[in-house]
């Protein structure tokens, strides 16, 4: 790790030591990556001193996927992986019933490493793995900060936001009208990735035609378990897009590049993951995505123009999310996708939708705040007893 600067926070210093943190979150991407993007801040601006981590999971392949670089996020720094075992064999949702059974035994666990590695502050990041993390934390008088990503508050941090010291609210319309010290409004963390030159002149070369000529990029995006109909809508429009003159990278998902790409040929990407997401996202013209809320912060924040699609298992969430961005964003409801998505998506990639990926680009870059990881982190570091209060 970098040696801390003086201007991580704007308070005084009260210890000399690290700060000893433990995350909790997970199931899906968007429980997880917001917190690598933490982690990231903390390592490229060296703000503070990590001395310890602990991380609670649940186990998922798409999980496990995204917290592969952890570690290297952290070098240096002991690193401690726990299961959470509440959720049923799988994956998905459990039961009430399966959680209230499962939670005792995942508290204890939970506890034991708190204590073992003398935590300092517990950061949840949503999902079903919170309820005996937070309870354990609860326990031992560590104070605890949730981060509510969505625009529509999930149960886990509606059920548990009495217990918490701090919840940070990625948009506004999850924040309450009575805002108190309690909430805050902080914007989604973002990686420091995300603003470097990063690779998008590798992503614009492999859609160059024979002749290299390069060609406007389409990107789809499934999501890091990838999505049924967004697939489908490859499939039905690929040739039609690649005969305007597009090329077209399409994240599949995990184990779908059989079943779920369209046939391979020229000017058409599948991949089941894609690491380099900045690069990819600042070489496209057009992005088509479902509306997780860690996926919609980056265009915004690179001002990358979309077609939203909201996934209808989600809840009413997903399309929460994508309304924060009206008017840098369009949306089209998932069952109108294969009826006027082929269509719509040339018109606003085409020279007719020149003047709306103009001003769609400029809105998009007023909605998310590009300091949110320094003010999250710098909150935790508060909480933990290691500065004094900040501005």
């Amino acid at each position: 790790m970098k040696e801390p600067k003086s201007r991580h926070c704007e308070g005084s210093l009260s210890s000399s030591r690290g700060l000893r943190l433990a995350i909790v979150g997970g199931g899906t991407g968007g429980h997880v990556v917001p917190g690598l993007h933490l982690l990231e801040y903390l390592r490229d601006t060296g703000e503070a001193e990590l001395e310890s981590l602990v991380w609670f999971e649940t186990g998922r392949e798409a999980e496990s996927r995204s917290l592969a670089r952890l570690e290297a996020l952290v070098e240096g720094v002991p690193v401690t992986r726990i299961r959470i075992r509440v959720e049923p064999k799988g994956g998905g949702a459990p039961s009430l019933w399966r959680l209230l059974a499962r939670t005792p035994r995942a508290m204890m666990s939970a506890r034991a490493a708190l204590r073992l590695h003398k935590i300092d502050v517990l950061f949840g990041l949503g999902g079903f793995t919170l309820l005996p993390a937070v309870l354990a934390a609860r326990s031992l008088g560590i104070p605890t900060a949730l981060l509510e990503i969505n625009a529509q508050p999930g149960r886990a941090v509606r059920v548990l936001t009495p217990l918490a010291r701090r919840v940070y609210h990625a948009w506004p319309a999850s924040t309450p009208g009575n805002q108190n010290h309690k909430h805050r409004l902080t914007g989604p963390p973002l990686s420091p990735s995300l603003f470097a030159a990063g690779d998008a002149a590798v992503w614009k070369a492999r859609g160059e035609d024979s002749e290299g000529n390069e060609r406007p990029l389409l990107t789809i995006l499934g999501g890091s378990q990838g999505a049924g109909s967004l697939n489908d809508l490859v499939k039905t429009a690929l040739p039609a897009w690649l005969d305007a003159g597009y090329s077209v990278v399409h994240q599949v998902g995990p184990g779908r590049l059989a079943t779920g790409a369209a046939e391979a040929r020229p000017g058409y990407l599948p991949l089941e993951f894609i690491d380099d997401i900045p690069g990819l996202l600042r070489a496209s013209r057009l992005v088509v995505c479902r509306a997780g809320a860690s996926t919609l912060a980056e265009i915004a924040a690179l001002g990358v123009p979309a077609v939203a699609v909201p996934y209808p298992g989600a809840g009413a969430h997903q399309l929460q999310n994508a309304r924060q961005l009206e008017g840098g964003v369009e949306i089209i409801r998932d069952q109108d996708l294969l009826q006027m998505g082929q269509a719509r998506i040339l018109h606003l990639a085409g020279d007719r939708g020149e003047a709306w990926r103009k001003s769609a680009a400029l809105l998009l870059q007023k909605c998310v705040p590009q300091d949110s990881s320094s003010k999250i982190l710098a909150d935790l570091l508060e909480l933990a007893g290691l500065i004094g209060p900040h501005a």
